[in-house]
């Protein structure tokens, strides 16, 4: 089995697990009598733990070459985690368990998508075929997890969970062994690309789209659920979103020799603050909620492969899964956690509609900082 599948399957494993975590688990939570702003604290433990774990693992990886060990160890971390929520109750304790299969975890993504654009040497066009596997995961996990969830309700978010946390086990012993990158030149030194206005400006944008998305990651099932619509509806409204970001990376290849990165950072910017701005004050509006979804083509397809398209540029040699550490690091750590907390506040003090209100503002944010002086 060639590299290039071996890394498929893993991204339809890993994404079908997320596919059922990151829709549905708000409502376990909200099932277990847990508030908004308790359910905003549990989320914001992985984002947390990503402030600093991914640069950890990614200097280990980087000085050991166990790249292969570390993503293994990190999924029977994350299978081990979740089954121990079966035997906590309380909040300060579920989230504690999260913080650390999180911090255990972190390393895994950064190293994976390291290997994949090594596999692809750089070629960001090549990276959209293998990576779609993973949203397609995403979109069977989805649908198929709100209709059992429609049946037999959300106290069973946890067991699915579980279930597919096992079946990445499985899949992580496909990562290929590390292949040595060339020693960096003196000008690729880490600090070095660190200490240009070009990269902070660059990690200051995709901070603000990590933030963009808070509401939605924590509060958009709970949001719609509230608003009437069922969860098989949730599920598919879900799905229009991953189906976008399908063709996008299907698409990838083309989209990468006709527009720059630069241009496709601000495009994907520009849709997130329409996105969110629709989603807060037209949820009764299935139509509207639609194109909303189908904007994550750009807000997540679009903007993630160009982000790691920039980063992989940035940080070339061996310095490349540093790089990529530190973009989770800052973007879905950093970032992360400050929208989920964000939109815990917003969400309690000034409503749902104003929370996603202030997601569109920093999309708008995310765009300036991007025309202002990021040149990939």
């Amino acid at each position: 089995m060639n590299v290039s599948t071996r890394l498929g399957i893993y991204y339809f494993a890993y994404f079908t697990y997320v596919g059922a975590f990151v829709p549905y688990f708000s409502l376990w939570l909200a099932a277990q009598g847990f508030g908004a702003a308790q359910i905003a604290l549990v989320l914001a433990m992985p984002p947390i733990a990503r402030v600093f774990a991914p640069a950890l693992w990614g200097w280990l990886a980087d000085k050991g070459g166990r790249q292969r060990e570390i993503v293994v160890f990190a999924a029977f971390a994350v299978l081990l985690g979740f089954a121990a929520l079966y035997a906590v109750r309380g909040v300060f304790g579920v989230a504690l368990v999260m913080l650390g299969l999180s911090v255990l975890a972190a390393g895994a993504m950064p190293l994976v998508e390291a290997a994949t654009l090594a596999a692809t040497q750089g070629q960001a066009g090549r990276y959209g075929p293998i990576r779609l596997w993973g949203s397609i995961g995403f979109i069977l996990a989805v649908l198929a997890t709100g209709a059992w969830l429609d049946r037999h309700g959300a106290e069973t978010v946890l067991d699915i969970v579980v279930l597919l946390a096992a079946v990445v086990c499985a899949a992580a012993f496909g990562i290929p062994a590390r292949a040595r990158p060339p020693e960096a030149a003196p000008a690729e030194r880490i600090g070095a690309v660190l200490g240009r206005s070009d990269v902070l400006a660059f990690f200051g944008a995709c901070m603000c789209m990590s933030v963009a998305h808070g509401a939605l990651y924590a509060f958009y099932s709970i949001y719609l659920e509230a608003a009437g619509y069922s969860k098989a509806m949730i599920g598919v409204l879900w799905t229009l979103g991953v189906v976008a970001e399908v063709v996008v990376f299907l698409r990838l290849p083309q989209l990468m020799r006709r527009f720059s990165l630069r241009t496709l950072l601000i495009a994907s910017f520009a849709c997130a603050a329409l996105r969110f701005a629709a989603i807060g004050w037209a949820v009764d509006w299935l139509a509207v909620l639609i194109v909303a979804q189908l904007l994550h083509a750009a807000t997540f397809g679009a903007f993630h492969a160009a982000s790691i398209a920039a980063v992989h540029r940035l940080f070339p040699g061996r310095i490349a899964v540093r790089g990529q550490a530190l973009y989770s690091s800052l973007t879905y750590g950093v970032g992360g956690a400050a929208g989920t907390l964000i939109a815990g506040w917003t969400w309690v003090e000034v409503g749902p509609s104003s929370s996603f209100a202030v997601c569109a503002l920093f999309g708008a944010l995310g765009a300036g900082l991007v025309a202002w002086r990021v040149r990939v």
